[in-house]
Formats: structure tokens, C-alpha cells, sequence
């Protein structure tokens, strides 16, 4: 393969460094795998393949409800590549790798199959430009319609699928990347994204507003919003914050709204105090006034539904998931209890510290109201299945196990072992199986009987000191 001197394939590739050792042998490259091991989720994510950065430009068109634009890829190839994958909904015009015409199919609806005009060697770095149009929100893929719109608001949020109807991407949270998002849409919208707010450029009928997420990101946690809002923004502890709540929402509700944003900071703090310092550079918040039920983790800015300041632990419970989710990230989906279950906790954690029941007390009080519940104790939350992945019982059953875990091995090594699971995997992901030995390694002790009942037997654990359940004095 011909090397210009400044480093660069003549397919226009940059090397990443020098040249391997075995240079001068003849590497046969090979398709990367459509997709990255999820036994969930077969085609999540793809192989041979780490995406760096997005570059994200889209254009939404209320009227029609079409989306048009184009994502330039950065990635680096993590074996000899023939062709490969990415994860995508949305009709393609053209495909260019390194800034030449690439072929590109459809092998199914979920798949864009990338062949470039020539093999990529492993460790290359390379950019993929994808140029698409469609209407997401007349996509459904794998039961799932994501697209949440009306005439006057667009919010892109949902899990475990989102980006793809959006934008092309490596859509597992095993591949995490930098994103810019350019959005343009009519003048009379505000757009919000995650990360910081780079400018906003108006084009006679249009805007196009920029926003950039430095932090390595999943691409689920990708968000943008478009509509009428009203937004407030700050710093606190030298931390920049940004808050924003539709103005779709009835005046009393949308000023409560945004008095519950406004706890964002202060929730971002303690929770900062609780678990080591926060892993990313902003914070803040955006209340939708669309007729969502959920509100979900987006990376430097949840959303939510239409809520007021009562609301605080559902702040609580999204900024935790900063930590457990988003920084530290699934391994595979059914490692999904590490998010929900101790994000659940953490609320449980703020009303103790907050002249609140302690968290000792609402796992009691649960244990006895839901011991003779069959069915509550029938879903394995280490193992839920993609049918179930949020399932209540994942948060609540999660979450009392997480206290459960803190009545067994005590305060100093159960804050200990949070604190060391978050920066040990920062920008990484987790497993359960690795949590499990992290927290006998932490603590000493001989675990698997407590964590074989607390996450998937099919009863409720004996009430013993050995499962954390010994009965608080007083």
C-alpha cells in the first residue's frame, strides 16, 4: 500500500504512528463483524472498528418531519479491515472513507456495510463521512418507535437505542467517543445537546447551533432538543452549568420545573462529596414538554418529564447515573442492575443525608412488604433480559441489594468500593462479574452466597446478617 511522506494512505487514512514491524508481509484484511458481542443485542455496536469522534450535522424540518444531514466519523481500525459496519435507520446518499467514494449496502435495516476502495491496515486512523435523509419518525426497528416530536418540540432520548435514528454510529456503550452536534432547525427554536454550547449561527429562516461533548460519550447519551425554551446557565465551583425547561409546559408547572432544575448544581455537588469527583467538565438539565413517562441519563444533561421541586430524588437518581452509567458504562446490557440499582440507591442516600428515612430503613421496610411476593423475586436483575432491562424490579430489587451490600461489609468498605469502582472504570465500562470481585477484594470477604441471593434467586434472601439483613437498633 503506497505511504505519502507526511504519513497519509493515498486512501487518505492517517497512519496512527509507525508502520508495524511486519510491514513489509502482505496482511489480508477482513470484514469486521456486524456486530460487537452483545448476546442482547446481536447487531449493537460492530467489530474492528473504535470510533474516536462524531461530528454531527443535521437539519430537522418540523413541517415535514425530515431529517437530513451528514456525520463525519473518526475511528481508528482495530484489525485489518476489508469493510465494516456502522449502526444505522435512516436512507443513505453517499459513503466516503479518508475523502474517497466508498460502496456501501443494506444487508438489513439496522446495518450500513462500508466497503472502501482499498483495506485499511489495524491501528489506522481514518474518517467516514455518511450522508443520509429521512423521516425518523416513521422508523420502527426492533419494536421500538424512538423519535419523540410534535409541531413546536424534537427530543432525541431513549435507551437502549437512540442514536441510529439520528445519526450512523458504533452504537454500544463499549465504544465511546467525543461528540460535536451542529443542529438546524427554524430560528425560533432553541437547541440543546449535551456538553458546552460552542455558538450559534443564524441563516436567514434558519439557525444552526453548535455544541460539543469533550468527554467520551456512548451514543445512546447522545441528545439533542429543539423547541421553545427557556434556559438559565451558570457556574458553581467553577463547574458551568446549563438548565433548560419547554415553554410547552403550563406557566405554574414550568416554573417549578425549572426551580427543580435549578437544583441540578447543588445535587452534582453532594453527589460529587458522596462518590469522588464528578467525570465530566459540565452538568445540567432539560424538562421536555413532550408527553414522555421516563426521564433518562443523557451524558452532562438528563431529561425529564414535566416534574416540580418534589421531585428532587428523580435529579438525584439521573445525576447519579453520571457516575454508574454513563461514565462507568454497561459492559453488556445485562449488566444493567450497575446502573439502575445504584442510581435507585443513591436516592435512597439523599433523603438519609436529608432529614430523611435512612436508607437502612426503606430496605426493611421494602423486605417486609415484598417477602411474600412471588413475583418480585422471580426476575434474575443480574440477568434480566432485554425484554426486561428496566423493569421495576431492576431499580427496586437493585437498589435494596445495594443497601443490602452496605449493612454486610460495613460503611468504610462499602464507600470505599463505590469510589474505587468509578475511578478505577472512568470512561470505561463494567460488569457484574467484575463488581462481584471487586467488592470481595475490597472487603475480604467470601461474597458469592450474598450476591447469588440478592440478584437471582427466586426467593427472597433469609433474613440474615450474611445477606445485610440484621435488624437496626432502636
Amino acid at each position: 500500500m503506497r505511504v505519502l511522506a507526511s504519513g497519509v494512505l493515498a486512501l487518505g487514512v492517517v497512519v496512527a504512528g509507525a508502520l508495524p514491524a511486519d510491514a513489509g508481509v502482505e496482511r489480508v484484511p477482513s470484514p469486521g463483524s456486524a456486530g460487537i458481542g452483545d448476546p442482547y443485542f446481536p447487531l449493537d455496536g460492530n467489530g474492528g472498528i473504535d470510533v474516536l469522534h462524531y461530528d454531527i450535522h443535521d437539519t430537522y424540518e418540523f413541517g415535514s418531519g425530515r431529517l437530513t444531514g451528514s456525520t463525519k466519523l473518526r475511528i481508528r481500525a482495530t484489525q485489518d479491515l476489508s469493510r465494516f459496519n456502522l449502526d444505522f435507520l435512516l436512507p443513505v446518499q453517499s459513503v466516503r472513507v479518508g475523502g474517497e467514494a466508498a460502496e456501501f449496502s443494506r444487508p438489513g435495516r439496522h446495518e450500513l456495510r462500508v466497503t472502501p476502495a482499498r483495506g485499511i491496515p489495524a491501528g489506522t486512523t481514518f474518517t467516514v463521512t455518511v450522508r443520509y435523509g429521512g423521516f425518523p419518525g416513521r422508523v420502527r426497528w426492533n419494536g421500538q418507535s424512538n423519535w419523540l416530536v410534535d409541531a413546536r418540540e424534537v427530543v432525541t432520548m431513549n435507551e437502549p437505542h437512540m442514536a441510529p435514528w439520528w445519526f450512523p454510529a458504533n452504537d454500544h456503550p463499549r465504544d465511546k467517543a467525543a461528540v460535536d452536534v451542529h443542529i438546524t432547525v427554524p430560528r425560533g427554536k432553541k437547541v440543546v445537546s449535551n456538553g458546552v454550547l460552542v455558538k450559534r449561527k443564524v441563516h436567514g429562516a434558519t439557525a444552526t447551533t453548535h455544541w460539543r461533548a469533550v468527554e467520551p460519550m456512548a451514543p445512546y447519551l447522545a441528545f439533542f432538543a429543539a423547541g421553545p425554551y427557556r434556559t438559565r446557565h451558570g457556574t458553581r465551583a467553577g463547574r458551568p452549568w446549563f438548565v433548560a425547561v419547554s415553554r410547552q409546559v403550563i406557566r405554574p408547572a414550568q416554573q417549578g420545573a425549572m426551580r427543580l432544575m435549578l437544583r441540578t448544581p447543588n445535587v452534582t455537588e453532594w453527589l460529587e462529596q458522596e462518590l469522588g469527583s464528578y467525570p465530566f467538565s459540565v452538568t445540567g438539565g432539560l424538562v421536555t414538554g413532550l408527553p414522555v413517562r421516563f426521564a433518562l441519563e443523557n451524558q452532562t444533561r438528563p431529561t425529564y418529564p414535566v416534574a416540580g421541586p418534589s421531585s428532587t430524588t428523580l435529579v438525584v437518581h439521573e445525576l447519579a447515573h453520571q457516575w454508574f452509567g454513563d461514565s462507568v458504562s454497561v459492559h453488556s446490557w445485562r449488566d444493567i442492575w450497575l446502573n439502575e440499582g445504584f442510581a435507585t440507591f443513591m436516592e435512597h442516600r439523599w433523603m438519609e443525608t436529608h432529614r430523611g428515612p435512612t436508607a437502612a430503613s426503606w430496605l426493611e421496610d421494602s423486605y417486609d412488604g415484598l417477602r411474600s411476593s412471588a413475583q418480585f423475586w422471580r426476575l434474575s436483575i443480574d440477568d434480566p433480559g432485554p425484554d426486561h432491562l428496566f423493569d421495576v424490579r431492576v431499580y427496586i430489587r437493585g437498589g435494596l441489594a445495594v443497601q443490602a451490600l452496605r449493612n454486610r461489609i460495613g460503611e468504610a468498605d462499602f464507600w470505599n468500593l463505590l469510589r474505587s469502582w468509578i475511578s478505577d472504570r472512568r470512561s470505561g465500562t463494567g460488569s457484574v462479574a467484575e463488581f462481584r470481585a471487586l467488592a470481595e477484594a475490597v472487603s475480604g470477604e467470601e461474597l458469592d452466597p450474598f450476591f447469588d441471593a440478592w440478584l437471582h434467586a427466586t426467593r427472597p434472601p433469609a433474613e440474615t446478617a450474611e445477606n445485610g439483613l440484621a435488624r437496626t437498633q432502636g
